[in-house]
Formats: structure tokens, C-alpha cells, sequence
């Protein structure tokens, strides 16, 4: 399962610096940056700690710029991009290999006859990071030199210096740093040599990733450490960054512990599958372990223990849409029931007026509840836990809300989501407000509103109408409510089939009319277990999606034949959010889009063929998961987070499907 890069990668700065690697601690936390060793990203850092777990995401220390002195000679194996354009120095050049062990990213860097070995991970359940340089191959020592840069703020942000003094004191094995008087220390540790306390800025770090968003492009960053030790052959030295006074030195047992912990899942994954199913490639295989970097902590008063699902990285929080369409594929596909139970149980206790938050607030302030599905992709989270368990107990305890929620619906909660006595189907939004999960907005705009009533709303709210009737029967409670209001959605579904264009309308009443946009929103009328269309209608669904929106990497959001299609994804928010739904691919689409053709054609080698193109994408953007989004023209091009937990899910959850 080792992704693995040689000179023809590494050597290239355009190539090297486009990849990505990411490790996580289970809090929220996490460390990233490039192949290159280039930060392009305000999102990149060594500790990018979670100081408010899940949430409180701050970095700590973007780098660690390293200089090797060997045989009279000094190498710099770093690599920084100046505001100017300048590239200096060019470590890259020295990068004989790059490999992805796993979870954990090695560097090899080739310095004469030396060559030298650097990886990182990070303690799971803490904001540790460890970094540990070995010299593998030697004829003589060679002095090893790091400078610590850090910053303390959040992870959205950006610093610029103006004069910002902080306190760096020297303590044992290292130094701790400490931003302001209210800051957390961090500390800046190693298990040999010596380590120095420096006060110096480097100004003007240059962000080209930020700069194609349309955000600020340079940084400061303070050197606030230096640290040098001189290696034999076969010596190490560890490196640990940490908001902890006395983190854990045993850095081998960390790894041990990471490496044991990945060797589970995988085991997990292996058993959960059909007993007949041959091996997994091993690109699925990296995929479990991509699914557990998302499951993170989150503590309730109620349970100390509880999880969630962090969205995606490097910018995400847990927000409940993608928590509650991410949970089948990253904790049911990969054997983890309790870990679904936990998520499961955790949400229920934030449901208001029958609605689902769709996020928590970075600062923890309340929970956001501006949308109409997450609450309706709940229900299918449910049922589809059940059928992996046979939880009565959680089952009847999850029941009364799931009751109340039906019920919040039927006489009508927040922006105007009440079900509509004339025909029986869901009716939802407010001018200005998102809450489907085309949900982009700038300012006052909201790109794409869909008021009205939202044809995945309503296949969706007719899903969770019959599992509420198969959960009534089986706790042994009336159901018969729940099954006629699900026969008439059923009935008036078909207001949604457009014969004229052989296709679903995408929203029905709304302001406008009705919606004809091809989009792929439709797919879930095939793709979720109770499909209200007829066997021709959904054919006539998946042959659409598949002739003009299926692309290499999921499905486009509208089109390419409407007139507001845009193909490219980049620019200043306002350009990026205007094409987020608007043409660019999802990849979490693609995971339905196979179900669908499942349901239509039964052919499941022929559907798993879609996957492939996934398992090639795993060596470019973010190494060894999947990305959030891509242009909507070719080549396709990856964009948005580097590692989408909904993207990872769907794959996973669609690769088992193709199995069955």
C-alpha cells in the first residue's frame, strides 16, 4: 500500500508541489504540507493543533527548514517560495524518493554518498507531532542543522509580523514558545543534540495555492529555534512539536501504536466484507485508511467518549450533512458500528424543531440548522445502520425523535419546510437563504437557492417516510400513518418526470416555475433503497447522468450545455463559489451514481469500472485520499479540499456495492 515517488516527481517543483501529504491525531488536529517541502497553503504546518477539540484548529508550526553539513559541504534540503517569485533554497533537488507509508510521509534526501530519511506522524489523541530524521547511509557523520519557524492563529488566518514579539525561552531538551500571555505554550523538543533559542521573522513566504483562490498570498513566519545535532550512520534524531509540557518521547512506541492501529482497520475492512469476495486492490485498502482520518473526537457532556466526522481537510469542520452522508462508507462499509452508533447518538441529542445542524461553529458558538436534507440523510444513516447491527436498543431509543422530526415536517419548521397538503410533497426555503447542499453563497447572493420543492429532498423524504414505517413495525408501533403519507409522495413524485426532456425536473414550484437544469440531484430518486420512479424513468435517469454529467472523477453539477455551466473552478470567492454548483464535478456523486447503475443494469463489474480512475487519482493532490471537487472541463483537474470525507465514503460504500 506505499505510494512512491522517484526523481522524476520529487525533482520537479511543479509536479512535487502539487501533491500533497496529510496526517491526523483523532482530535481535529492535524499536520500537512507538500512533497516538495514548499508551503503553498495558510493551511500547511507541521502542528496545525486542535486547541478547542474537534475544533480550535490553530498552527503552531508551519516548518522546519533543515541544512546538512557533510564532508565540508552544506546542503539545504529545503524549500521556500518568496514573495518576489524567488525559489530559495531548493531542497527539492535533493529528494531522492518520496514515499507514503501508509498514513505516514517519508522523504529520502541523496547528499553525496549520505542519504537521509525524514517522517512524520503524529500521536493519535494529542496535538504531537514528531518528526524523525535517520541517517541510513554514511561514510562519515553529518551534521544536521533545523530552524523551527512558527505562528500562533487560527488556521483561516494569515499573519503579518508588524513587530509581534514572542516569548522563547529555553527549557529541557528545547523551547518553548508562547505567542502571548494567554497563548498556549508550545514546545519544541528533541531527544539529542542542542537547541537554541532564536527571535527572528522571515518575511514574505509565498502562498501560490491561496493566490489561484483569491486569497491573501504571503505569510510571516517567526524562526524562533534552532536545533543541530551531528549523526553517525545509523543514528536518529526525533523532533517533537507539542502543546503538551511533557509529550511522550517514546516516538518509536507512537509509530508502533499508529501502525498497529492501521493494521486493525484494515483487518476490520477484510471481515466486514463477503466471505467469498477476493482481496481488495490495495488502492481500497489505502482508502479504509483514509476513511479513519475523519473520525475525530467530540466530547458531550452526555458522552465524554462521543465522535464525529470531520468534513474535509485542510478547511472543514463536522458539519451534519457530510457527517450523516458520510457515516454508511466510513464506519459500515469498514466494520466500525460503534463508531456510527456513537456519531449516531451524538446528533440525536442536537436536534431542534426537527431539524439536524448542518455545522458547528469553529468558536463553538450555536449550532447552525440552514438546511432541508441533513435531517432527511439521517433517517437513511439509521436504516442503513440497522441493517449492518439489528440495534433494537438504539433503535427504539433513536425512535421518538425520528417521530418528532416527521412530525416538524408535516405542520412546518424553519424556512418554510412544511409538506404541502395539495400534493404531498416537501416544500422548502426562503429567498436568501441555501439549504440544499448546493448551498454556495457570497454575500447577500445565494448561487443556487432552490426554493421550492428539491427533487433529492423529496426522494429523500420519501425514504425516510417507508423507513419510518419498517422501524414502526419492527418496535411494534403504527405505521400506517407513515405508510400513506409515503404512498401519496410516491403518487405526485411523478410531477417531477419531464417527458418532454426524458428527465427529472431539479425543483418543482419554485419562484420561477419549475427547474428543467440537468442536474445530478436526481440520481438519488435511483440510488437510495425506495425509488419513486418507474423502472423506464429511472433508466432514463441514470442514461442522462451518465451521457452528460459523469465525468472521470464524479458527476458535473449542471450541464455543459445550460447556459451558467462553468468549467473551471478558481479565482476570488465570488468566481468560486459562483462555479462551485454550477458545472464543477463533485466526487462524492460518483459513490450513487454506481448504485443507480447497479439498480438499472445489474451488471456490477461493469459498474465497478467507474471506480478506477479514483485509484489513479490517489497519487496526485492529496496522497492516498480523494478530493472534494474537480473542474467541470478537462482534464479534470483536482480542486477544493485535498481529502473529502463524503468522496472517501461514497467510493468505499460503492466498491461493496460492486461486490454484493
Amino acid at each position: 500500500m506505499c505510494i512512491e515517488f522517484g526523481r522524476e516527481i520529487c525533482g520537479n517543483l511543479d509536479t512535487a508541489e502539487s501533491r500533497e501529504w496529510l496526517v491526523t491525531n483523532s482530535i481535529g488536529g492535524y499536520a500537512s504540507g507538500t512533497v516538495a517541502g514548499l508551503l503553498t497553503r495558510r493551511y500547511h504546518g507541521l502542528l496545525v493543533a486542535a486547541l478547542q477539540p474537534p475544533l480550535g484548529r490553530t498552527l503552531l508550526l508551519a516548518k522546519l527548514d533543515e541544512t546538512v553539513l557533510y564532508n565540508t559541504r552544506s546542503y539545504s534540503l529545503n524549500t521556500n517560495r518568496w514573495a518576489d517569485g524567488i525559489v530559495s533554497p531548493q531542497g527539492y533537488r535533493h529528494i531522492e524518493s518520496f514515499s507514503l507509508e501508509r498514513t505516514i510521509p517519508v522523504w529520502r534526501f541523496a547528499v553525496a554518498d549520505a542519504l537521509l530519511e525524514k517522517r512524520v506522524w503524529m500521536q493519535q489523541g494529542a496535538n504531537t507531532t514528531y518528526v524523525q530524521y535517520t541517517l541510513c547511509r554514511a561514510t562519515q557523520p553529518l551534521k544536521l542543522t533545523l530552524k523551527a519557524m512558527v505562528n500562533y492563529r487560527d488556521y483561516h488566518g494569515d499573519t503579518q509580523s508588524n513587530g509581534w514579539q514572542m516569548s522563547v525561552e529555553p527549557v529541557t531538551r528545547g523551547i518553548c514558545v508562547t505567542a502571548y500571555p494567554d497563548a498556549v505554550p508550545i514546545y519544541l523538543l528533541s531527544d539529542r543534540g542542542s537547541a537554541s533559542p532564536i527571535h527572528n521573522w522571515y518575511y514574505g513566504f509565498d502562498l501560490a495555492v491561496e493566490r489561484y483562490r483569491g486569497l491573501s498570498d504571503k505569510e510571516d513566519h517567526l524562526h524562533a529555534a534552532t536545533f543541530e545535532v551531528t549523526l553517525n550512520p545509523g543514528e536518529a534524531l526525533t523532533f517533537v512539536a507539542s502543546t503538551e509540557k511533557q509529550p511522550d518521547f517514546n516516538a518509536e512506541a507512537a509509530l508502533k501504536h499508529r501502525q498497529t492501529l492501521e493494521q486493525k482497520l484494515i483487518g476490520l475492512w477484510k471481515s466486514n466484507r463477503p466471505v467469498n469476495a477476493a482481496d481488495s486492490p490495495a488502492w481500497v485498502n489505502r482508502l479504509v485508511l483514509a476513511a479513519d482520518q475523519f473520525i475525530v473526537d467530540r466530547s458531550v457532556p452526555k458522552d465524554p467518549y462521543g465522535k464525529t466526522i470531520i468534513a474535509g481537510y485542510h478547511w472543514f469542520s463536522d458539519w451534519g450533512r457530510d457527517t450523516v452522508i458520510s457515516l454508511p462508507g466510513l464506519t459500515l462499509a469498514t466494520g466500525r458500528p460503534e463508531v456510527a452508533r456513537s456519531i449516531l447518538r451524538t446528533f440525536a441529542r442536537h436536534v431542534d424543531r426537527g431539524m439536524l445542524p448542518n455545522r458547528f461553529p469553529d468558536a463553538g458558538e450555536t449550532p447552525e440548522y440552514n438546511t432541508v436534507d441533513a435531517t432527511l440523510w439521517y433517517f437513511e444513516a439509521i436504516r442503513a445502520y440497522y441493517n449492518a447491527t439489528e440495534d433494537n436498543d438504539l433503535l427504539m431509543e433513536l425512535f421518538p425523535v425520528l417521530a418528532d422530526i416527521i412530525n416538524w415536517h408535516c405542520r412546518g419548521t424553519r424556512y418554510n419546510i412544511h409538506l404541502d397538503s395539495t400534493d404531498g410533497l416537501l416544500y422548502a426555503g426562503e429567498t436568501g437563504v441555501q439549504l440544499t447542499w448546493m448551498d454556495a453563497k457570497v454575500g447577500d447572493w445565494v448561487v443556487t437557492p432552490r426554493i421550492g420543492k428539491p427533487v433529492e429532498v423529496n426522494a429523500l423524504w420519501y425514504n425516510a417516510l417507508r423507513t419510518m414505517a419498517q422501524f414502526a413495525r419492527l418496535l411494534g408501533k403504527p405505521h400506517q400513518e407513515y405508510e400513506a403519507i409515503a404512498d401519496r409522495a410516491q403518487v405526485r413524485f411523478s410531477r417531477f418526470w419531464n417527458q418532454k426532456t426524458g428527465y427529472c425536473y431539479d425543483v418543482l414550484d419554485s419562484p420561477d416555475g419549475d427547474d428543467a437544469s440537468l442536474r445530478p440531484n436526481q440520481i438519488f430518486a435511483v440510488s437510495l433503497p425506495e425509488s419513486p420512479l418507474t423502472p423506464a424513468q429511472q433508466r432514463g435517469v441514470v442514461r442522462v447522468c451518465g451521457q452528460m454529467l459523469l465525468t472521470s472523477h464524479g458527476l458535473r453539477s449542471l450541464a455543459p450545455n445550460h447556459s451558467q455551466y462553468q468549467g473551471k473552478y478558481g479565482g476570488d470567492r465570488y468566481h468560486r463559489d459562483g462555479a462551485y454548483h454550477q458545472g464543477t464535478v463533485w466526487g462524492w456523486l460518483l459513490g450513487p451514481f454506481i448504485l443507480a447503475h447497479l439498480r438499472v443494469y445489474k451488471n456490477p463489474q461493469q459498474a465497478r469500472q467507474f471506480l478506477q480512475p479514483m485509484a489513479n487519482h490517489l497519487t496526485a493532490h492529496g496522497l492516498g485520499s480523494l478530493s472534494e471537487i474537480f473542474d467541470g472541463d478537462a482534464p479534470i483537474t483536482p480542486r477544493g479540499c485535498i481529502a473529502q470525507a463524503w468522496t472517501v465514503a461514497e467510493v468505499l460504500r460503492a466498491w461493496l456495492a460492486t461486490e454484493s
